[in-house]
């Protein structure tokens, strides 16, 4: 393995192969257990944005927004009235703000793509949510750590990407195919970012993470 191969999450340097397919390779830190693709398998900026481009997910769709309710859902539990977050990684049609904003929250938007204000990225909330984003990240050490510090005491980050669960899953997972998805998280990764945080974690299901106050 290379010198100059990082673990993009952690920064670490030793990895192992963690499953080969026809299209890339993929890793596993021994770190923080990210699994990943190497940079020179990343798509495009161009590129991304086409597969992006490609999504029809509407604001008003019931399943759409089912879907999202599952995030949504129990970080509303946790919120106090009227608070202020957050979407991260919205996409063009902001479902998950919609439904907070429908619950009585202020929410602020931002997207790479669709809605890059960066303004928003230099203000404090009192949750901030991102939903099928982190598997995208080309960085998700930095990005991750930027969310993090948006957060206000007390603030909660909820997280929706579907979970790693082992070697032998991963070779027959429809999630690894897409080729924007180039960051798998497990549970042990999840825990040890938690822990780096000195922060509570709560795994819901199989792709809910919620990161807040002990």
């Amino acid at each position: 393995m290379s010198d100059a191969m990082h673990c993009p999450l952690c920064a670490g340097v030793s990895m192992a192969p963690f499953h080969q397919d026809r299209r890339r390779p993929y890793l596993r830190c021994d770190a923080c257990s990210l699994v990943f693709v190497p940079p020179a398998c990343h798509l495009s900026r161009d590129a991304e944005k086409a597969e992006y481009d490609l999504h029809r997910n509407a604001v008003g769709d019931p399943g759409y927004r089912a879907f999202l309710s599952r995030l949504a859902t129990p970080m509303l539990a946790r919120l106090a009235p009227g608070a202020r977050g957050l979407d991260f990684g919205c996409g063009p049609a902001p479902a998950l703000a919609d439904i907070l904003r429908r619950a009585g929250h202020e929410v602020s938007l931002y997207d790479t793509f669709y809605w890059p204000d960066a303004a928003v990225l230099k203000e404090n909330y009192d949750f901030v949510c991102t939903t099928e984003v982190v598997e995208h990240l080309h960085h998700p050490g930095s990005e991750l750590d930027r969310l993090w510090s948006l957060l206000r005491p007390g603030g909660w980050l909820g997280i929706m990407t579907k979970l790693v669960r082992d070697s032998a899953a991963f070779a027959s997972w429809h999630y690894k195919n897409d080729p924007t998805h180039v960051c798998f998280f497990s549970r042990q990764t999840w825990q040890w970012w938690a822990l780096r945080q000195g922060a509570a974690l709560d795994i819901i299901g199989a792709d809910v993470i919620l990161v807040g106050p002990k």
